[in-house]
């Protein structure tokens, strides 16, 4: 469970909302359900001619366990009034709260002094002053009809008790093919009332995620005042206007990967197909595992990606760069897009001219903007790896493994993207770049000399005055032969942060291990000792 999820879940309090419960008429566990669904439904989309109420809770979680785990004890406000103002406060690492008065979005993050005012009117890019997007706050929805209310008795086996002391419980089980057919959760799902509102939701999986909301407080009204939908800035906060279609993406992102199962492979049986070609380019399927073939000039592979991975290309964008990416301001305390922005305009004057113009062929086909191709290949220099190389008498049989743990941002998205990548350039040497889709820069690749490279990211963010790391890997694979060769272009390169690699060369049986700095270049040979490593 993400800790995003403590900015969205309390939301499923709305649709507690019951219509009152009594006793005499002796209603039917499924029958306060589904009032309960209409009811939040007419609360976030009012009938034609009923003015929107105002609605404020407060709830908390309890008793969490597995995935749940990190929100038990968390607690949260939300306040909502249709179509689209609404308040949202949760405890994420310290309070942060998401709030709208229908025309901008905040986001506010007291202890990191971070204040975000979303607002249509500014660029969404500094590039370009022209990128303002107008746009109004997205209106609230509930991804429900009534005619997906009336499918519950289909779905939902059900149990409702009534006690003496004017509590009841609902208690709703999933039925078993047609429930497993739509990817919905076996879980039991109890609710608890106290007169007319619900108390308490409790979901457990049977398999050791459990969670109980409890429901504190509730009001409905006709009309809050306007500050209501307003943060109460600090004295000593950063207020920081960005664009509001930035803030907008982000919660977009955050929503949509609430639930989302990491894939998986099926077994090998040496299966493969053809999905699709484009131009000298085609993507096949290997196994399940997605292999794409790039040939050409930049201008062409970037066509080729973008148009055989347009899906992949989108969900990068949306998921790493506004998801991951936005949402590392508020650990941080800086404004991501202002952050990377900055890296990719000093890495720029030294980045190869012919991967930007592969970026910018891929945005177009892709149907996105070039600055977003260009910021989402910026994104692994963020984010951090490993790996190691064996050989020699280290190994039973003299050969050279070369193992690369890719172990960053599990669960975020990335997965999905995943592919290799077998490149043939009208320039340099064929490749292959075990990456993931809408990235050409490379963080793991092995070239047709029998060069095979991964990185380690270290410390030194900030120093961008040089050479993207991905772009340099790329760089080894296309343009060295030999281990000697790939360490002199590293060597001579300007770089930026701290990394540490790993290089392997099968044809002479060697490897080594490398730090680089913008201004250290250490390379360790087999056998060889180094301050930072142990004996």
């Amino acid at each position: 469970m993400k800790p995003i999820l403590l900015l969205t879940l309390p939301a499923t309090a709305l649709l507690l909302f019951a219509s009152p419960v009594r006793a005499e008429t002796r209603p039917g566990a499924l029958e306060i359900l589904t009032g309960s669904l209409r009811e939040a439904i007419s609360f976030v989309a009012p009938p034609a001619g009923k003015a929107a109420q105002a609605v404020e809770i407060d709830v908390a979680f309890e008793n969490a366990t597995g995935e749940a785990k990190i929100v038990n004890g968390r607690s949260a406000k939300i306040k909502f009034q249709a179509p689209n103002r609404f308040w949202l406060s949760a405890e994420v690492d310290g309070p942060v709260s998401l709030s709208s008065d229908g025309t901008k979005v905040w986001i506010h993050v007291p202890k990191k002094n971070m204040l975000l005012e979303g607002d249509a009117s500014v660029p969404r890019f500094t590039t370009r002053p022209d990128s303002v997007q107008a746009m109004t706050v997205p209106e609230l929805k509930l991804p429900l009809s009534d005619a997906q209310i009336n499918l519950l008795p289909a779905l939902l086996d059900s149990q409702i008790l009534y006690p003496e002391n004017d509590r009841l419980t609902c208690v709703f089980k999933p039925k078993g093919a047609l429930t497993e057919s739509l990817g919905l959760p076996k879980a039991t799902v109890t609710m608890k009332y106290v007169a007319a509102w619900p108390e308490t939701i409790s979901y457990d999986d049977g398999k050791g995620t459990a969670a109980t909301l409890r429901i504190k407080s509730h009001k409905v009204s006709t009309q809050l005042p306007a500050t209501a939908w307003q943060p109460v800035a600090e004295s000593d906060d950063k207020v920081e206007r960005v664009a509001l279609a930035h803030l907008v993406k982000f919660v977009q992102a955050a929503v949509s990967s609430i639930g989302e199962k990491i894939p998986t492979l099926p077994p090998a049986t040496g299966a493969k197909r053809v999905i699709a070609t484009e131009g000298k380019g085609r993507l096949e399927d290997h196994d399940g595992a997605k292999v794409l073939f790039l040939e050409g000039t930049p201008e062409e592979m970037g066509r080729q990606q973008g148009v055989l991975m347009k899906k992949e290309v989108n969900r990068l964008v949306d998921k790493i760069l506004y998801g991951v990416g936005v949402g590392s301001s508020f650990a941080k305390g800086r404004w991501f897009f202002g952050e990377i922005e900055e890296a990719v305009r000093r890495t720029g004057p030294f980045i190869d001219p012919r991967h930007l113009r592969e970026m910018d062929a891929m945005a177009d086909a892709a149907g996105r903007d070039r600055e977003e191709a260009r910021l989402s290949n910026f994104f692994p220099e963020l984010f951090h790896c490993s790996g190691f190389a064996l050989l020699g008498d280290a190994t039973v049989d003299g050969k050279i493994y070369h193992g690369r743990v890719l172990d960053y941002l599990r669960g975020m998205g990335l997965e999905e993207n995943a592919i290799v990548m077998v490149i043939k350039p009208d320039q340099g040497n064929a490749w292959i770049n075990l990456s993931y889709a809408g990235f050409i820069g490379s963080v793991t690749a092995m070239n047709e000399k029998q060069i095979a490279m991964g990185e380690m990211g270290g410390r030194g963010e900030g120093n961008w005055d040089g050479k993207p790391m991905a772009q340099m890997v790329r760089e080894v694979m296309e343009k060295c032969s030999t281990i000697g060769e790939a360490i002199e272009l590293m060597k001579t390169s300007k770089r930026t942060c701290e990394y540490y690699y790993v290089i392997s060369d099968a044809k002479s049986k060697k490897a080594c291990g490398i730090k680089a700095t913008k201004d250290i270049f250490e390379v360790i040979w087999p056998g060889g000792t180094h301050p930072q490593l142990s004996d």
